[in-house]
């Protein structure tokens, strides 16, 4: 038996499970030195959706997030969670991309990386882990904890040998659904104790109800560490309180030695912080839903499941969407539902209660993962979707990143030609994101200004009134106020309605045309792909339902549409 330590995670997993990862940094920055000073093993601030939802919806530089964070916080390591060789983002990325980002990463400030892959496939995280390692960070070798058919102690404890044997520093259990209970919890901490040695951190959400008693028996079976996040941010889709798990802890053989009134103290701030995002917190996922132990959805995807359908205007289909997804993660052989697998078993379970007809439309993510590109599934993938996706073809069986070609310098002299390179690590930022980065970094420096003011308003739910709007932007509340400079007009693209278009072909959810496959003037078969459109972080192909000729677009590339919006006629 031995003290405790804790990772906080209130500036990455917790406003990732509860506000979809909206926080944004100027309202970590100021409590950032008193974090600093509470004596945690580590922060967590990177990694995950941040990265993301930084360029594609808060217009914030995540690599600028952590370096300021980095200025601040001089004593607590800070830590970050990366998906393996798929980094950051929802594909893999050839080595030379996964090399240079470690780097960068530990030059900007990362200490501790901890390293999972969807699958628990090791040969998609050793580029990273080895890369991590040689830039002198602590690596915590992660498992993707999840219940099924096929994944057992045994499995779990065959995983982590693994990992020890790829010089891991500790291991981390990932519990990321809430379904590890107390007595499973026990056993595999006493297996990984026994059989690998490493220190333990243990990971939950407490989307079940089970996390905070299975962090007890983590303390009797050896834990070293424990993932909680501020009471404010904490419960339901989040991790286990701070504070709670600190204050149980005290007078023990596993007490924290951490001082709560001075937790206590930077709650209140929190408390704050959470006021002013009461709008886009999410009443699903602040509450304990014990449905999670039949569906299995990780806190960080409950309200980002809620915005997909909000945003396809259809959040009446939640329940069915729940009741599919088990049955497509059994389709696709029992993958661990954690970024990015969780979004390919969710994406494919929206469209299939949403189209009528499983399977119906398969985007081209779920075609990647059946050909064998995320790794091995941990059970065989039914016929059906082998059939449909592969035809004669049989799945890869080498490391899916075998197949990539190298990209950095390709990738760097495109970023260079459109004049979106002010430093390094927009090249990656460029690689990990071309379609959302392009726009982002080149329109940094004019939104830069306007930054601050984002950060203003006390809270999205505030009355408005006179010159100051509400203006919703893909699903976030600011609050404007417009000062007039002069005439301006402003016309807004409107669709085009459905009864005037002979032979239109309709987009089949809300989302941005990433490409059109077809030009004016072309000949179309029936089923041929006319069009791509990024739908919920996914791209999904758009086929003609008929033959003929296209004869106008009322699209282009980069336009948002919504369900039901006429992009072509084909007659």
């Amino acid at each position: 038996m031995s003290a405790v330590t804790i990772t906080d995670t209130t500036f990455r997993d917790a406003h990732q499970s509860l506000i979809a990862t909206r926080m944004r940094t100027c309202d970590m920055l100021p409590i950032a030195e008193e974090l600093d000073r509470v004596g945690f093993y580590s922060l967590e601030v990177w990694g995950g959706a941040t990265f993301d939802v930084c360029i594609r919806y808060l217009n914030e530089d995540p690599w600028e997030r952590l370096k300021s964070l980095k200025a601040i916080i001089k004593d607590t390591p800070l830590q970050m969670l990366l998906r393996g060789q798929n980094l950051v983002g929802y594909r893999h990325y050839p080595d030379d991309i996964v090399v240079k980002f470690v780097e960068k990463s530990a030059d900007n400030g990362i200490d501790i990386f901890r390293v999972f892959d969807a699958v628990n496939d090791i040969r998609n995280m050793e580029v990273s882990i080895k890369t991590a390692k040689k830039a002198g960070a602590h690596v915590q070798g992660t498992i993707s904890y999840t219940i099924s058919p096929v994944h057992t102690i045994d499995s779990f404890v065959r995983f982590a040998r693994e990992l020890s044997e790829l010089n891991c520093d500790s291991i981390c259990i990932k519990d990321m659904a809430g379904l590890i209970s107390p007595r499973d919890t026990y056993d595999l901490i006493k297996a990984l104790k026994s059989e690998v040695g490493l220190p333990i951190n243990l990971h939950s959400h407490s989307t079940s109800g089970m996390a905070t008693m299975s962090y007890m028996a983590a303390c009797y079976a050896g834990v070293d560490i424990l993932d909680t996040a501020f009471s404010p941010f904490a419960s339901g889709a989040s991790q286990p309180p701070t504070e709670t798990v600190v204050a149980a802890l005290q007078r023990t053989a596993y007490d924290t030695g951490l001082d709560l009134n001075v937790l206590t103290d930077i709650k209140e701030y929190f408390v704050g912080v959470r006021e002013k995002y009461a709008g886009i917190l999410d009443p699903i996922s602040e509450k304990i839903d014990t449905n999670v132990l039949i569906y299995q959805i990780p806190g960080g995807m409950l309200s980002n499941l809620v915005s997909q359908l909000e945003e396809q205007n259809a959040l009446d289909r939640y329940n069915d969407v729940l009741a599919e997804m088990p049955r497509v993660r059994k389709d696709l052989g029992y993958p661990p539902l954690v970024t990015p697998t969780s979004q390919i078993v969710g994406t494919q379970a929206v469209l299939n209660v949403l189209t009528g007809e499983r399977y119906k439309i398969i985007p081209k993510e779920v075609r990647e993962y059946v050909r064998g590109m995320y790794g091995k599934p941990p059970a065989p993938i039914i016929d059906e979707l082998l059939d449909k996706v592969l035809g004669e073809d049989d799945a890869i069986t080498c490391r899916p990143a075998d197949l990539l070609e190298p990209e950095l310098d390709q990738i760097t002299r495109k970023a260079q030609e459109l004049g979106i390179v002010r430093k390094e690590e927009d090249i990656l930022t460029y690689a990990l994101y071309p379609q959302i980065a392009k726009t982002f970094l080149m329109g940094n420096a004019v939104e830069e200004e306007i930054k601050p003011a984002m950060c203003a308003f006390s809270s999205p739910g505030a009355m408005v009134a006179g010159n100051v709007f509400k203006v919703v932007v893909d699903g976030e509340a600011f609050h404007v106020e417009i000062e007039p400079t002069g005439e301006m007009t402003i016309e807004a693209k409107k669709p085009v309605p459905a009864d005037s278009v002979e032979g239109g072909i309709k987009s089949n959810m809300q989302g941005m045309i990433l490409g059109l496959k077809v030009k004016k003037g072309d000949p179309v078969e029936k089923g041929d792909v006319v069009a791509v459109i990024e739908a919920m972080k996914m791209e999904n192909d758009i086929h003609a339902p008929h033959s003929g000729i296209v004869r106008d677009l009322f699209v282009s590339k980069g336009d948002t549409v919504r369900a039901g919006d006429m992009i072509m006629s084909v007659n």
